[in-house]
């Protein structure tokens, strides 16, 4: 599931019908941009209102993400993140233990259905995996504090990086994307798009960074 981007330009065609009255043509169009965002996912360029209005109903979608193994290699960006007290977490630092980063946001109902299985996820692997959330809210803090408050994760912890920069070192223009990386910082696989991280099939998947 990727974002899509701009509709391209396409060339003049003959006019068969009459052309729509500029207000009906205007719906039609905010039509077609909120139907892309649907089937995309939560396209992380546009404004937060926007973004949550598809994310909810992209929530109500049916969602088939598939492991992406296209990218195996690739480093973990060495990137530092920071949380509402101020602490930070150089990436690169990450490395020596497995782990699956996780970027998320708060308007985005596909990442938030998720969070919780990864916080299952973190508290079975334990020290045998390390899963890292990072918060792609432009709000910082101010969107990230209160939401952890209230969903009272057990192993979860609420880094962010709101400059967005992360998902571009990623090349990733949707959310939620989750990579997994071997104890050596080398991109195993990675998903774009919502996915069940409580099935067997994951837990087969991530044996192949934690073996």
């Amino acid at each position: 599931m990727i974002a899509l981007g701009p509709l391209a330009n396409l060339p003049p065609h003959i006019a068969l019908e009459p052309p729509l009255s500029p207000s009906l043509s205007s719906r039609f169009s905010l039509t077609i941009i909120a139907l892309a965002l649907v089937v995309a996912g939560c396209d992380r360029q546009a404004p937060e209102e926007a973004q949550g209005e598809a994310a909810l109903a992209a929530d109500k979608a049916d969602l088939s993400s598939v492991i992406d193994r296209s990218r195996a290699g690739d480093l973990m960006p060495a990137m530092t993140v920071s949380d509402p007290a101020g602490n930070q977490l150089n990436l690169a630092a990450a490395q020596g233990t497995p782990v699956l980063l996780n970027l998320w946001a708060t308007w985005c109902a596909p990442c938030v259905k998720e969070l919780p299985q990864l916080d299952d996820l973190a508290g079975e692997y334990g020290d045998s995996l390390r899963v890292i959330t990072v918060s792609q809210d432009m709000g910082g803090a101010e969107k990230v504090e209160p939401f952890f408050t209230q969903m009272q994760f057990e192993h979860l912890e609420p880094w962010m990086e709101p400059d967005l920069e992360l998902g571009f070192a990623l090349e990733s223009q949707s959310l939620p994307t989750t990579v997994l990386y071997d104890a050596s910082g080398r991109e195993v696989w990675r998903v774009v798009g919502e996915y069940d991280w409580s099935s067997a099939e994951v837990r087969e998947a991530i044996a192949e960074a934690t073996r």
